[in-house]
């Protein structure tokens, strides 16, 4: 009896974790949609300006509340993360606003990827045959989306796998301040960074453009991505804590189809047979990945 109690708990913890995870994939999707709508109205630069803003002036309200104290000693790892996940960002949502928004999440989806490639070059973990044949699904399919063959590979797309690069790199210095850091104060870091690069991009560079912006439906949109943003952040963190990361991680992937859905009632074309085959390709290398990570977390 005792044994089916805990067998129904664990299926119970799975399912919440799932579930979370999905409405995680759903925000998150609904997100870069909200960003895809502001670009008609916006820079989508100036949209990662005041989105970080927002975010920060909350993360900075719930430090009044809880203080953490802080370490300088990693202070140069901080800022790293934080110039790595501002440009992830940047680079984005330029391309949720350039090309459909379904395409943009897969290609920021090859992060795993290059999570790998950074963790054997940076930190010496092995590499075995098996990930190195995911690598080449994954990026095989990144080729089917770009269409090299053809006349459509644009600028964008490889912006799009560069935001995965970036994202990547700043998941890898996670990895090294998580333990040093609050999660607000690295969160703060990232939001920082993240206005500092759009403000020097509009002062130094004739490609940005700033707005004064008086309609509220804008600055709605803008507060609304803010908070299902934070939201989907706080739901991914409890689903990797109630649940094996080896299915959360396969869960993830639902944003995909969330956001190929956004996109095409947002006026996207639905993709071609190119774009669903490396979009297949890319999800079957990610997963592949994933659980390559997760078991050499276990062992470590």
């Amino acid at each position: 009896m005792p044994q089916n109690i805990n067998s129904f708990q664990k299926i119970k913890s799975i399912d919440t974790g799932v579930l979370f995870m999905l409405l995680s994939s759903l925000f998150g999707a609904l997100n870069g949609a909200i960003a895809k709508i502001l670009s008609d109205s916006m820079d989508p630069v100036e949209v990662v300006f005041y989105r970080n803003l927002i975010g920060g002036l909350i993360v900075l309200y719930s430090l009044q509340k809880i203080k953490v104290s802080f370490n300088a000693s990693k202070i140069h790892l901080l800022f790293l993360r934080g110039l790595f996940g501002g440009t992830a960002m940047v680079l984005f949502f330029y391309t949720i606003s350039t090309i459909p928004l379904g395409e943009a999440v897969v290609l920021n989806k090859t992060s795993p990827f290059f999570v790998t490639i950074l963790a054997y070059y940076l930190m010496k973990e092995k590499i075995n045959l098996a990930t190195f044949f995911a690598l080449i699904i994954g990026f095989v399919g990144v080729i089917f989306i770009m269409k090299p063959f053809g006349i459509e590979i644009s600028l964008d797309h490889i912006f799009g796998v560069l935001g995965g690069f970036f994202s990547a790199a700043a998941y890898a210095t996670i990895k090294k301040i998580k333990d040093i850091y609050d999660a607000r104060v690295i969160m703060l870091s990232f939001m920082g960074v993240g206005m500092l690069i759009p403000l020097g991009l509009f002062l130094f560079t004739p490609y940005v453009q700033f707005q004064i912006h008086t309609d509220l439906f804008i600055w709605s949109l803008i507060g609304f991505m803010a908070i299902i943003s934070t939201a989907s952040q706080w739901l991914l963190t409890k689903a990797y804590s109630l649940s094996k990361a080896s299915i959360i991680g396969v869960v993830s992937y639902t944003n995909i189809p969330f956001a190929l859905g956004f996109g095409v009632m947002l006026g996207d074309t639905f993709p071609d047979i190119y774009t669903l085959i490396g979009i297949v390709l890319i999800v079957i290398g990610g997963i592949l990945v994933s659980k390559k990570t997760t078991k050499s977390e276990k062992r470590d």
